[in-house]
């Protein structure tokens, strides 16, 4: 049985709503919310960015706390592109913002591992270029995401000397070095760690040793595994990332995570691997559309199933909403590949644009027309969302119909817009 609670959301401003071209939301327990028009317009700059700060478990108590954080990462994406930045700059400074926080898991106050230290993964993906940059198991450095960046912008600069092509994924004390060599400050791994995270980490370590001394057996198995499910359920993925469009059609796309708590030193999860974690790539010929993925949730499930690359495939289909439906449900919670899991934890945002024709055509008009989208398994989702002539981020937390299970159900929602730009 599948969960579904839909939001339509049209954005508003030079941005005409664009009804006829608005996603169909067929299913049950729809509602919309039409943003207000803002009131300042800005001629020759723009694009939309969409973030995250988790799927897992948002509490109320902390509710206004992963908003604020969501419209910080969006507000500053927003000045990147009114500087005239292109898309991959600006997903990767609403990263900065999300990392920064203490109340995500990602860059600082991330989830501590088996032996107490922190390592953060990360991934950057544009999808002008189509290059890729990736850190897994990182330690020492404050925002991984920027050594991600870096190595997909020295890749871009073609081979090293001899011939030597540059690395494109680094992991552990490489990929600390490399950093360091690159400009890239480092960060005492003690200052990584918040009040939070640390308390966190004493807890779930007394709780480990506590099913350690359970009984042997078949029982001590099964007790340890569910034990593990719990302190790496819904309340434990709160990997972050985002989704951006500048206003030449580019798209790119970024997720950070400081990964499962206790987990395996050298463990990587989904945000460092290709096609897992994050996804981005322009429409060209084969493909009308340019998609934009960012992950969160169980890094095992999502490597597994690859799901940002196969989400980004399914949004060349004709409607939006109904393929990632049945991309979540198909290629994710009904996966071959996760037959034997009884919980399928993940989430997803991303987005699809094109060139859209103008109801009064002229040279110096261009539009494109943004759908945008998140979904998840897990209790919540944490989003945000801004375009750049908006005066203001709008912010949401997502969660499961009441009476679903987490695994088994999902939700969608999401919106479109119409971005309007003069051309001088």
């Amino acid at each position: 049985m599948i969960g579904l609670s839909s939001y339509a959301g049209v954005m508003e401003k030079v941005m005409n709503c664009a009804e006829e071209q608005q996603p169909s939301f067929p299913l049950a327990n729809s509602w919309s919310t039409k943003q207000e028009p803002s009131r300042e317009q800005q001629p020759g700059v723009g694009g939309f960015v969409l973030v995250h700060a988790g799927a897992g478990y948002h509490s109320e108590s902390k509710a206004k706390e992963y908003k604020h954080v969501c419209k910080r990462a969006c507000q500053r994406a927003v000045d990147q592109l009114k500087a005239g930045a292109l898309a991959v700059e600006a997903v990767a400074a609403a990263l900065v913002e999300l990392e920064d926080s203490p109340f995500t898991n990602a860059g600082m106050g991330s989830n501590l591992n088996l032996s107490g230290e922190i390592e953060c993964d990360a991934s950057i993906m544009d999808g002008k270029s189509l290059h890729y940059g990736a850190v897994g198991a990182i330690s020492g450095i404050k925002n991984p995401v920027l050594v991600a960046n870096r190595l997909l912008s020295e890749a871009q600069k073609g081979k090293l000397s001899a011939g030597r092509i540059p690395p494109c994924f680094l992991v552990g004390r490489g990929a600390h070095d490399w950093a360091i060599s690159h400009g890239i400050p480092p960060c005492p791994s003690e200052k990584m760690a918040t009040k939070f995270s640390l308390s966190a980490y004493k807890r779930n370590k007394r709780k480990m040793e506590l099913a350690e001394k359970m009984d042997t057996g078949h029982n001590q198995t099964k007790k340890k595994r569910q034990s593990s499910e719990n302190e790496n359920g819904p309340g434990c993925l709160d990997t972050v990332g985002a989704v951006v469009v500048d206003l030449e059609g580019n798209v790119a796309a970024a997720v950070s995570s400081g990964g499962l708590a206790m987990k395996h030193p050298g463990r990587v999860g989904q945000a460092a691997h290709y096609g897992c974690g994050c996804w981005a790539e322009n429409a060209c010929n084969m493909n009308p559309y340019s998609t934009a993925v960012s992950t969160s949730g169980c890094g095992e499930h999502l490597i597994r199933t690859m799901l940002a690359r196969e989400c980004s495939a399914a949004m060349q289909s004709e409607d939006a909403h109904q393929a990632l439906l049945e991309a979540m449900q198909n290629k994710f919670i009904s996966s071959p590949f996760l037959a034997s899991e009884d919980r399928v934890l993940g989430g997803v945002i991303l987005l699809r644009c094109c060139r859209c024709a103008e109801p009064q055509p002229s040279q110096n008009i261009q539009g494109i027309l943004v759908e945008f989208l998140w979904s998840h398994t897990t209790e919540s989702m944490c989003v945000g969302y801004m375009s750049a002539q908006d005066s203001k981020a709008k912010t949401h937390i997502s969660r499961l119909p009441p009476g679903t299970v987490p695994g088994q159900s999902l939700a969608i929602e999401g919106g479109v817009c119409r971005l309007t730009s003069v051309v001088e």
